[in-house]
């Protein structure tokens, strides 16, 4: 079956269809929570709560060709309550393990800090775009919002990360 046939046998009940999508998807979505929450455990919670949610609701899907941007969608969701159901604010820095603020440099803690504090929309934008290599396009879809504004919310949320970075002091720009 090719993927848009496998799409509509998916949101037409077939488990078979639904778990080869899904499978198609798994480093992908695995990456999406993971750049969410910052570790494995959370990430594969994650990710297994978005799938049955998906699979509970595919019947409800209007057009299948939007499948896979409407399961990221349904990911970011669990992602973000996720965070909040823990009190995260910095969704990828473990406060309380000290050995992984260890292990993790210097300049990559201020980044971590610095995306916990822009605006939820400003981070989506920028973790779909450095974090997952998603096109204008594609960041568009998951979102469900026109790619112009995708594009500002990117040039703002670049802006206002620059704006954190440099606020903290030098910046190191390397050898």
């Amino acid at each position: 079956m090719s993927d848009p046939e496998l799409t509509a046998a998916a949101c037409h009940g077939d488990e078979e269809a639904f778990y080869a999508l899904v499978s198609g998807l798994k480093r992908k979505l695995y990456g999406i929570a993971f750049s969410y929450l910052g570790n494995e455990a959370d990430a594969l919670e994650a990710m297994q709560e978005a799938v049955c949610k998906a699979w509970a609701n595919c019947r409800k899907l209007k057009e299948a060709s939007a499948f896979e941007a409407w399961l990221v969608r349904i990911l970011i969701r669990c992602c973000i309550d996720e965070q909040k159901r823990r009190k995260r604010t910095l969704p990828l820095l473990f406060d309380k393990d000290e050995r992984m603020a260890e292990m993790v440099s210097d300049s990559r803690l201020d980044l971590h800090q610095a995306m916990g504090r822009l605006r939820p929309k400003y981070r989506h934008v920028l973790v779909l775009k450095y974090y997952q290599d998603m096109t204008l396009a594609e960041i568009a879809n998951v979102l469900d919002k026109p790619e112009g504004t995708v594009k500002t919310w990117l040039h703002q949320g670049l802006k206002q990360l620059r704006g954190k970075l440099n606020a903290g002091g030098e910046v190191y720009h390397g050898e």
